[in-house]
């Protein structure tokens, strides 16, 4: 089990993750906006990310601080209207193959692509990989999940 981090050390990485989002909105052409959420029943520790993307008009990266471990999510598409084994399948082998992320099924049995890392090894280059991960994998394969979930809309 990853260390329980005290309030004040989340508070600090809190500020630390202020600054390395807005670094890297600034480096980063693609990133639309970085704000921190507030929606979470009143926590302070939620941002998301915003980046235009070609594949899929937009992705946004959820990002959650707690005590042990800093998340990271997207949604990537609804659930599948057809092919949900196939699709399924598809994702699962695609698990097999991403390094520090991975696709679930969420509410309403949606698609998203989720990851976790521990504080004690977060810094800037950790976040910068995370969400890169995820928006590199959207970009990637959201074509193709579309086309195995939804297969009738792309025929003909």
């Amino acid at each position: 089990m990853s260390d329980l981090f005290d309030d004040d050390a989340v508070a600090d990485l809190a500020v630390r993750i202020d600054g390395w989002l807005a670094s890297f909105a600034e480096s980063t052409p693609v990133v639309l906006a970085v704000d921190k959420a507030t929606d979470h029943g009143g926590e302070e520790g939620r941002w998301y990310v915003r980046m235009a993307g070609e594949e899929k008009d937009f992705t946004t990266v959820w990002i959650t601080l707690g005590q042990r471990t800093l998340r990271y999510e997207t949604y990537v598409m609804p659930a599948p209207e057809e092919n949900a084994e196939a699709l399924y399948e598809h994702l699962l082998r695609r698990n097999d193959r991403l390094v520090g992320a991975h696709f679930s099924i969420g509410l309403e049995d949606a698609v998203f692509l989720r990851g976790e890392l521990p504080l004690a090894v977060l810094d800037e280059s950790e976040l910068d990989r995370a969400i890169g991960t995820l928006y590199a994998t959207v970009e990637q394969c959201f074509k193709g999940l579309l086309r195995i979930g939804f297969a009738s809309r792309f025929s003909g």
